[in-house]
């Protein structure tokens, strides 16, 4: 069975311009199998519209439409790029009779794919389980092309995700899943909380050497020691690997998320830390997990994922 779904124009509408004013005028629609080799910068949006993982970590589900969602908030916000910039939507992996392990698979051979044609991968989720595929199709990628496949993964979340998986991968596992199949393992938590992890996930940090900063320091008095310890982790990679997991966001920004908690981070510190990875040039793909539309409010937590992509294709065009 299919585990792929094309592009649909149609969810790419809004107000009409004749100077691609919009985003909906800008994106371009194309089937993963028709994406060639690009000579200018290029972004390539993929949907993972998947939360069995989130429902096999007994979450809220509804992750699986969150990629629409996220794509209408985006069509409708104005669009600042050169003309000679351009995003591609390359459709959904989905993930039919919950067979969560093809999905990841899957997605894994498209990040390859879309790195392969010299594209910015930016994922849209989806539960937060698709970061071990994404992460395979990256190191997969690099070994290809014979690069030093050393890349950090800077994870904007509440929760570690180091579950252990001998029940099987879920939403809470993916970076235990990469860290007991990769060493050395550079993973960077943004805004963890010690009302979101028990101690048996910090003793796995520890065990795997993980850094963290927890959300009583993640905020915007501390921003200059922050970027400091995110500028300290970059020296040591040559690639990084950006993952952002809405729900890490506080309820107020994001209530439509698979583990809502007003004890979130706000959206100015995570600009900021972006600020920085963004400028470092280490930057090889991108994934925002995590978007629930069921429990949603007036598309706050969509808009909130559109923006965070809005700003990052900016920032680096």
């Amino acid at each position: 069975m299919s585990h792929y779904i094309k592009p649909s124009q149609k969810i790419w509408t809004g107000r009409q311009s004749e100077q691609q004013l919009y985003l909906h005028e800008k994106v371009v629609c194309l089937p993963i199998g028709d994406l060639q080799r690009q000579s200018g910068k290029t972004f390539a949006l993929l949907g993972y519209a998947c939360d069995e993982g989130v429902k096999r970590n007994q979450g809220r589900v509804g992750a699986k439409d969150g990629p629409q969602h996220i794509r209408r908030a985006l069509a409708k916000m104005p669009n600042h790029l050169p003309q000679k910039k351009y995003v591609f939507d390359l459709g959904d992996v989905i993930c039919p009779d919950g067979d969560l392990e093809s999905a990841q698979q899957q997605l894994a051979e498209h990040v390859v794919q879309i790195l392969q044609s010299g594209a910015l991968p930016m994922l849209l989720g989806g539960g937060h389980d698709m970061a071990y595929g994404h992460y395979n199709g990256i190191k997969k990628y690099l070994i290809s092309e014979k690069r030093r496949p050393s890349i950090g993964i800077i994870n904007f979340d509440a929760h570690f995700d180091l579950r252990e998986d001998s029940n099987g991968a879920n939403s809470g596992t993916p970076f235990y899943q990469i860290a007991n199949e990769n060493d050395p393992f550079h993973y960077l938590c943004m805004g963890i909380r010690k009302d979101a992890n028990d101690r048996e996930l910090y003793r796995t940090a520890q065990k795997f050497g993980v850094k963290y900063l927890e959300r009583e320091t993640f905020r915007m008095q501390f921003v200059e020691e922050i970027n400091k310890w995110i500028k300290a982790f970059l020296k040591g990679v040559d690639h990084v690997y950006v993952t952002i997991d809405l729900d890490g966001f506080s309820s107020a920004f994001a209530p439509g998320v698979s583990a809502a908690s007003p004890m979130g981070y706000s959206q100015d510190i995570a600009l900021e830390s972006l600020k920085t990875i963004l400028s470092s040039n280490k930057l090889i793909s991108v994934d925002i997990a995590e978007m629930n539309p069921k429990y949603d409010v007036d598309d706050q937590t969509a808009k909130l994922a559109a923006s965070l992509v809005h700003f990052i294709v900016h920032s680096l065009s």
